[in-house]
């Protein structure tokens, strides 16, 4: 499953409280003096500053504005808002008090209201730089791509040197798919701050989305020489070396180790008591996911909450990000409550949690983007449970739980978690059916005369050791051809590049299709031009998976020793579909070449293949969450069951 929105955005550091206002020297030594506190931390000797200013100065809007920036830094928002209005009623005319009156909006995610707070900031002082930087980021927020980059060019054309304007441009150029002038706009900002993290990793997501993997995992690295603790970029880093064979299970397990403790320090001291009942007639359990809206989790969630037993489980929500469309409108009704986690920091977050008395806790992201892992590391429910958004270990000791199944872990390969292994029958996903009216179509080969092979997985996973096993296939099959189709095709140099790449491992440009990104609706039906999809390694299709079978399109899969890479192997088993799995490149390179020479086959198994994968544990959502909530009951009891355990039976 991909990931949408892992860079950050950050806000210009400079104050943005302009020139003094008064002229009297004992105020303005005093907002001075608090500025110095402010940066080091020391908050409320800060405010006592900004306080005593306020009382001397005849103007006192100054001191009004930096006691609201205090005020925002300790996540007072309506006192912080109130402040800076205050402010306004001294100096209607005050620029920077509109800049922060946005900037504590943006902070609340009340993004219409902050966009036209800066638009009243730049009516009255249209060249001001980290204005034009902090509305970019507001539209950027509200989907308004083209204007956001407009704004961070136009605070750059005014102010050349601004590092935020810079790493916010390369965010919003990496939203709209131009990954390669994304990564130009980190590199700038890193020219002029080159300790700047959240640049260093950006640049690291960016190059993973071109399929630079050593440059990206060097950028993390950078990132984390700088800020060890950082767990941003921790999880960054343990996305990226999934796209990899490079790096041993070993070393992946150990990196997954070190975010563990970064997390589990930050938190402090974690709850060891919790409010949930202990012989509850139905389970409380909560979701936390960044990913609660048209996006690929939903894709397997929502077969799950239509079907859930809410007599015997509860279903509580707890999203990470503020996004919100059609499809969460849709999932919405089978959740007993909603309750945001955005605006709040860790520890907020984990006692909102755990004074929900929730049962289980389950994990929906892993380290995709918009995790809230650290939150785990606070304990707020007794049972906590890692599934779906991610396919490894999350590393976080206080999360009991990874919900599996036998083909995707094998028993060998359970110590490349820091998590128990908890088996679900059949398949530990089940995708639900698209809501679209798309038959399936013949089987193309019939028509053109020829095979042709398919593709639709991100670039980052169309390794050099995937190009050199499909030349050796290509070699043996001269008739046959080859779509492939990701996002980053959007742009003409990645399309050459590839090109290139596949001549290198001899397959002709002449041979091969390529497409950059659709609409689901489009996309879907493009796998009428597809005989046989060709799956990546080590990092397999999971929804491109799915979406295939359900169009009729088989997917060969290479199986290989982790559950990502079993990922494949793990889908094709549940769909009935085992004899599409290969155990080594070699029998994969086989299996290519003798299906190209069935036509008759294909075309049979494409007849029959949506009703088979529907009627398949797949597809099954009634009986996937019968399995779902026998394991949620499982883990329960044997919590119940712990030695200690007052009320245990």
């Amino acid at each position: 499953m991909g990931i949408l929105n892992r860079f950050r955005s950050t806000a210009p550091s400079r104050p943005g409280d302009g020139k003094p206002d008064s002229s009297d020297q004992d105020a303005a030594r005093l907002i001075n003096q608090g500025h110095v506190l402010e940066t080091q931390g020391r908050l409320d000797e800060a405010m006592q500053r900004y306080l005593e200013a306020i009382r001397l100065a005849p103007n006192p809007a100054r001191g009004h504005l930096n006691r609201g920036k205090v005020l925002l830094l300790q996540g007072d928002m309506n006192g912080a808002l109130d402040a800076f209005r205050t402010a306004l009623e001294y100096q209607p005319d005050y620029a920077g008090a509109y800049y922060n009156i946005g900037n504590a909006l943006v902070s609340d995610k009340q993004f219409d209201e902050a966009v036209a707070s800066y638009r009243r900031a730049l009516e009255i002082q249209p060249d001001y730089a980290e204005v034009h930087c902090s509305l970019g980021v507001a539209l950027k927020e509200l989907g308004q791509l083209d204007s956001a980059v407009a704004s961070f060019r136009r605070a750059l054309e005014i102010d050349p040197g601004l590092v935020e304007a810079h790493s916010n441009l390369g965010n919003a150029l990496q939203t709209l798919e131009q990954f390669e002038s994304s990564a130009g706009s980190y590199r700038r900002a890193l020219e002029i701050k080159p300790d700047f993290v959240e640049a260093h990793s950006s640049l690291g997501l960016a190059l993973k989305e071109l399929g630079q993997l050593e440059g990206a995992m060097a950028s993390y690295r950078r990132a984390l020489e700088i800020k060890p603790d950082h767990p941003e970029t921790r999880s960054d880093l343990l996305f990226t070396l999934n796209y990899t064979a490079s790096y041993t299970p070993l070393y992946c397990l150990e990196q997954a180790r070190q975010y563990g403790k970064v997390v589990t320090a930050k938190a402090g001291a974690r709850f060891s008591a919790w409010q949930c009942k202990d012989r509850p007639e139905r389970l409380r359990v909560g979701l936390v996911s960044g990913d609660l809206w048209n996006h690929v989790v939903v894709f397997f969630l929502e077969g799950l909450l239509q079907n859930i037993d809410s007599a015997r489980i509860e279903l509580i929500a707890y999203p990470t990000h503020h996004k919100q469309d059609e499809l969460t409108a849709r999932i919405r009704p089978y959740l007993s409550a909603w309750h945001s986690l955005v605006g709040r920091n860790d520890e907020a977050a984990a006692r909102l949690i755990h004074g929900d008395g929730v049962h289980i806790l389950i994990d929906l992201s892993g380290h995709t983007g918009q995790n809230r892992l650290p939150v785990f590391a606070w304990k707020p429910a007794p049972v906590q449970v890692s599934w779906l958004g991610y396919f490894a270990t999350t590393g976080v000791s206080e999360i009991d739980y990874f919900l599996a199944d036998a083909v995707g872990v094998p028993e060998a390969q359970q110590a490349q978690f820091t998590e128990s292994i908890w088996y679900l029958p059949d398949t530990r996903l089940c995708f639900t059916t698209p809501k679209i009216d798309l038959p399936v179509a013949a089987l193309p080969a019939i028509k053109n005369g020829y095979i042709t092979f398919g593709c639709f997985q991100t670039l980052a996973k169309v390794g050099d050791a995937v190009l050199e096993t499909w030349g050796i296939i290509f070699t043996a099959l001269p008739n046959a051809k080859l779509r492939v189709q990701c996002k980053q095709f959007g742009e003409p140099a990645q399309v050459e590049q590839m090109l290139q790449r596949l001549q290198r491992y001899g397959i002709d440009p002449a041979r091969v299709m390529t497409q950059g990104s659709s609409h689901r609706e489009v996309y879907l039906a493009a796998h009428a031009e597809v005989d046989v999809i060709l799956d990546t390694f080590p990092y397999p299709g999971g929804t491109t998976t799915c979406e295939a079978l359900w169009m009729g399109v088989p997917t060969l899969t290479l199986a290989g020793d982790s559950l990502l890479a079993r990922q494949g192997a793990s889908l094709l088993t549940a769909a009935g579909l085992e004899e599409w799995v290969a155990t080594s490149k070699e029998e994969y390179i086989a299996k290519a070449i003798a299906l190209a020479s069935d036509q008759d086959g294909l075309a049979a198994l494409r007849a029959v293949l949506r009703e088979q994968v529907l009627a398949s544990p797949l597809f099954d959502a009634p009986r996937f969450a019968r399995n779902v909530e026998d394991a949620l009951w499982g883990m329960w009891q044997r919590y119940q069951a712990r030695p200690g355990n007052p009320d245990r039976s």
